[in-house]
């Protein structure tokens, strides 16, 4: 049986192929590359770069790179460098641009803010093209895993445990030491007693700290990732943790708004609503007001 038979590498071709040939008329680059060239970047807040020295990128074509990275779930910047090399549609997107890592990563660094505002420029364009119906959103959210072990996170009565457990520890070491009899009983257990004596002072350190914190009524104090917090992931199981928080028009399926916070779902969702209410409004229905879903343990509605 034949098989069929690859070109030759060095065979040469009487006709050149255009690199825009070579990319559908409905691949997804070109709607990437439409929506950010109709983008006003200096008023959603890009850096602007000085006019001196070596040219630089324009931020567009380092924007289009990252939502092609985003749409293809590629993030690292040494990836997006990587593909810039071999990846056809980024040849053509960038027009043969090869920036490097480094230049990658300082533009998501140096654009946190306006980043997040193209996301809204989305739901606005989509709001004007008649593809939000603004009476029904619902919600959803997600666990994403902190870095944070449990180990390494406290809240008062964990602290209080350990302490009361250092305590115990403390007195018993006393006692026998009281009780010993040779040199080197002694000296094991006054290594012992400095031990806990150092840990208890390290946990009324982060006691303190947890009661000077006003801002919740259960505080908790991460060591390794501060902004994570210890929640229930499912069921009974609890992770240390974020809390992942996305809202989607009913009509289009247009996602509207994301979040991502270490409160827990009710408390986010309330807040999601809220922020979203006053630029959502109906397109296609007379009614004048925003039905809302959530996912919890029993399906609740909500009107905003």
């Amino acid at each position: 049986m034949e098989y069929l038979q690859k070109e030759s590498r060095s065979q040469l071709t009487l006709y050149t192929t255009c690199l825009d040939d070579m990319i559908a008329a409905d691949n997804t680059v070109r709607a990437i590359d439409t929506f950010v060239d109709s983008l006003d970047l200096e008023h959603l807040g890009f850096a602007s770069l000085a006019s001196q020295g070596r040219p630089s990128y324009d931020p567009a074509d380092l924007l289009k790179l990252f939502i092609y990275g985003y749409m293809n779930r590629m993030r690292s910047s040494r990836r997006l460098e990587l593909e810039c090399n071999r990846n056809i549609e980024l040849i053509w997107l960038l027009g043969n641009l090869k920036p490097d890592h480094n230049t990658i990563s300082r533009f998501r660094k140096n654009n946190p803010k306006a980043i997040k505002r193209v996301f809204r420029a989305t739901v606005s364009i989509a709001q004007n093209h008649n593809l939000i119906g603004a009476t029904l959103i619902a919600g959803d959210s997600t666990k994403l895993r902190a870095q944070n072990s449990k180990k390494n996170n406290y809240n008062l009565k964990k602290v209080a445990r350990h302490i009361e457990y250092i305590d115990k520890k403390l007195e018993e070491h006393n006692t026998a030491l009281a009780k010993a009899d040779n040199d080197k009983e002694k000296q094991d257990h006054k290594d012992q007693i400095d031990k806990h004596n150092k840990q208890r002072k390290r946990y009324e350190g982060i006691n303190k700290t947890l009661k000077e914190d006003t801002t919740t009524e259960n505080p908790q104090l991460s060591t390794s990732d501060p902004d994570s917090r210890h929640q229930i992931t499912r069921g009974m199981i609890t992770e240390v943790c974020y809390t992942a928080q996305t809202t989607v028009d009913a009509d289009h399926k247009v996602l509207l708004d994301y979040k991502v916070t270490n409160e827990n779902d009710k408390k986010r969702w309330e807040t999601c609503c809220a922020e979203q209410n006053p630029s959502l409004k109906p397109t296609n229905s007379p009614l004048s007001t925003t039905k809302a879903i959530t996912r919890a343990a029993s399906l609740k509605q909500h009107t905003i």
